[in-house]
């Protein structure tokens, strides 16, 4: 007599989530595609870790995403000298400007982004599990991101970011049913990812390639553990990419995640370019000199009121201090003979030591920079803000002053 078949019912949770299973090297990999502002998702982890076993719970997280989650009053503990100092000014301003962007999701949707990711640490936690953190860090994705445009796209990648301060409307919901299936990285620079590959490359594509190598790694780390069964959580926007090169990988996984978390070298161009308009400009002043002593007089003078005099109205547009003022007037002009910190870091030290940063600014940084207004109000925002605008305003001087030089000796 047989036993007839009984169909097993899913849990509620998890109909009509997306969930893959991928067998490789004698691992069950149960791969979760989830959207980033969706409670059903943060169910759905739950109830996979509350009704199956798992040996490990693998997240699309880095270590930094990862910390900011579980401690995120972590970011208080930021030395903002050691920032400027170490020219990361610009780059901790750009993750504040996308966390003004999580921030308003939040608010709107009801729900933190990310929420699923903590649910699946917080199970492990609870079930004494190992947690493997697989995502690339968000600062080396940003980098690679940003150096594998070209100069005019990066321009729109700068204009979007600023938008995304100044914008009050609610984000529309066409955009929020975006990111129930991309990445929110994909997302936060939508229009130019879909329309560059290079830049759709770096933020999904590499991302797949480098979680898919460290899921192989960690495996075979805890092989003496025998971890047979993962729980996987990423994004919806990376489960089929995920899945498909998991399946077919076959680069030997450190040396595939070593070769994918380096950061490009910067293009030399640029740097040879600036170099050689300042050699340039400094040839016409000595010529200057040489036709002229008065003519010379007025061309250097025009190097220092232009470079000073646009530095300054970057420190004074950033709502700087006197002192951070006269620190970017003083420094900009001279900084082709002052290899280091730029002139935009000088002015924002002066600007952070003048106006230290309280407790208070470190507690309300994340909700002051949802407005613009804030990125004012708050010192430790504004002293970021001090720092980029110096600095552009020092290279609008050069070439300002290069042009006003040039067509006084023509």
């Amino acid at each position: 007599m047989s036993v007839p078949e009984t169909e097993v019912t899913p849990l509620p949770a998890l109909v009509g989530q997306p969930l893959e299973h991928v067998q490789r090297d004698g691992v069950d990999y149960v791969v979760l595609g989830t959207a980033h502002v969706s409670r059903s998702s943060k169910e759905a982890v739950e109830a996979l870790l509350a009704h199956e076993h798992f040996d490990a719970v693998a997240v699309e997280l880095c270590e930094s995403r990862a910390q900011g989650m579980r401690d995120p009053e972590a970011f208080k503990q930021m030395d903002l000298f050691q920032v400027i100092r170490q020219g990361k000014a610009g780059m901790v301003a750009a993750s504040l400007v996308l966390s003004t962007f999580q921030k308003r999701l939040a608010d709107q949707s009801g729900i933190q982004p990310g929420a699923e990711m903590k649910a699946a640490m917080d199970g492990a936690d609870q079930r004494g599990l190992p947690v493997w953190l697989i995502d690339r860090e968000v600062g080396t994705t940003l980098k690679r991101a940003w150096r594998s445009v070209g100069f005019w796209q990066r321009f729109g990648l700068l204009g979007g970011l600023l938008a995304s301060v100044f914008e009050r409307e609610d984000i529309a919901q066409e955009e929020v049913e975006k990111l129930k299936q991309s990445d929110l990285l994909e997302s936060a620079f939508s229009e130019f990812a879909s329309g560059s590959k290079p830049l759709y490359e770096s933020l999904i594509g590499e991302r797949d390639a480098f979680m898919a190598a460290r899921l192989r790694e960690e495996a075979t780390r805890h092989a003496t553990t025998d971890p047979r069964r993962v729980l996987v959580v990423v994004g919806a926007g990376h489960l089929k990419g995920l899945c498909t090169l998991l399946r077919e990988q076959q680069d030997e996984p450190a040396l595939k995640v070593a070769e994918l978390a380096q950061t490009p070298p910067k293009a030399r161009w640029p740097k040879w370019l600036a170099a050689g308009l300042v050699l340039l400009v400094f040839a016409a002043i000595a010529w200057a000199f040489h036709k002229n002593a008065t003519l010379g007089t007025q061309a250097l003078l025009a190097w220092v009121l232009f470079t000073g005099g646009f530095a300054a109205l970057g420190a004074l547009a950033a709502g700087g201090h006197p002192v951070s003022i006269v620190a970017a007037f003083i420094a900009a002009p001279i900084k082709p003979f002052r290899p280091g910190i730029p002139a935009g870091g000088i002015s924002a030290m002066a600007e952070a030591w003048v106006r230290r940063p309280r407790v208070a600014d470190f507690d309300s940084l994340r909700d002051d920079i949802v407005h613009w207004s804030g990125w004012w109000k708050n010192r430790v925002a504004r002293t970021l803000l001090n720092f980029i605008l110096v600095s552009v305003g020092t290279l609008i001087g050069e070439y300002s002053a290069g042009f006003h030089i040039f067509k006084s000796l023509i």
